[in-house]
């Protein structure tokens, strides 16, 4: 088998639940490391494109390649689910045991690991996720934003080159969401992990550095932040707001501050402000 230059490749895929068309002839490659944030309605097909790159759902017709591995052979499941995990919206629909260790030892196990080997992949799936102090913690007694991250560290532990996130963060509290998108951002860039995450909130999609427009069952739009969001005709047909980063620097601007141009991350933002204030202690 010869393996793809890209991570993940669709070729001309549709799905269908019944009669009904879900995703039509889609085409995509997505390269390894890439941070993807996908956006479009209710019913456009985001959470069914997340199944069926993990292969829990099968393409209707065309072909998916994950890995150099086409998802339609049976044989492929199990490989393409270690190398692509998913993580649903809600935690209690994918935690299995009881106690912290044990759930995130559920997929090592399931590989044939050794114990030794197995042991150390959830401590440094718990250290990846902040939840060190929680090993041995019953899940029950967890918080919302607590659970997604054991959540996340059980797929983490498998070792995947992909992490699929379907609105993991819609669920929690606006403390624990922050805590979740710094430690996905992290995975991506420390680990070079792949990922996809289907979301509504446009605060969370400019921390991708690629997005994909959804809507009638197609991918209208493939895009980058600092071209999305600095673009009035495409924010206005596709009813997308300005993240708050991308408003606060526009009034900055219109403030007369020189403050760099198409910012879409706080980090940018602090850089350039931190850079403006230099230049005028040394005037």
């Amino acid at each position: 088998m010869v393996k793809e230059n890209f991570l993940i490749r669709l070729k001309d895929v549709s799905f269908s639940y019944d009669d009904s068309e879900v995703l039509k002839n889609i085409s995509l490659k997505i390269e390894e490391g890439e941070f993807i944030a996908i956006l479009g309605k209710n019913g456009s097909g985001k959470t069914t494109f997340l199944k069926l790159l993990n292969a829990l759902l099968l393409p209707s017709s065309g072909d998916i390649l994950v890995n150099g591995c086409n998802t339609k052979i049976p044989e492929n499941t199990y490989k393409i689910r270690s190398t692509a995990g998913l993580v649903l919206q809600n935690p209690d629909s994918q935690i299995i045991n009881s106690i912290v260790e044990e759930d995130i030892a559920f997929g090592p196990e399931n590989l044939g690991l050794l114990q030794e080997e197995i042991k150390k992949r959830v401590e440094e799936s718990l250290k990846l996720v902040k939840m060190e102090k929680y090993e041995k913690s019953a899940v029950e007694e967890l918080s919302g934003g607590q659970k997604q991250r054991i959540a996340i560290a059980g797929i983490l532990a498998m070792e995947p080159k992909c992490l699929l996130l379907d609105e993991v963060t819609t669920m929690l509290d606006a403390e624990s969401k922050r805590d979740i998108l710094k430690i996905v951002k992290d995975i991506n860039r420390k680990n070079k992990t792949t990922v996809i995450m289907v979301t509504h909130d446009v605060e969370e999609v400019v921390i991708a550095n690629r997005i994909l427009i959804f809507g009638d069952g197609r991918v209208l739009l493939d895009t980058k932040p600092k071209e999305l969001f600095y673009n009035e005709e495409i924010l206005k047909k596709f009813n997308i707001k300005k993240p708050k980063i991308v408003e606060f620097t526009e009034e900055l601007k219109n403030k007369g501050l020189k403050i760099e141009d198409r910012i879409t991350q706080e980090d940018e933002c602090f850089a350039s402000l931190e850079k403006i204030l230099k230049l005028k202690q040394k005037a």
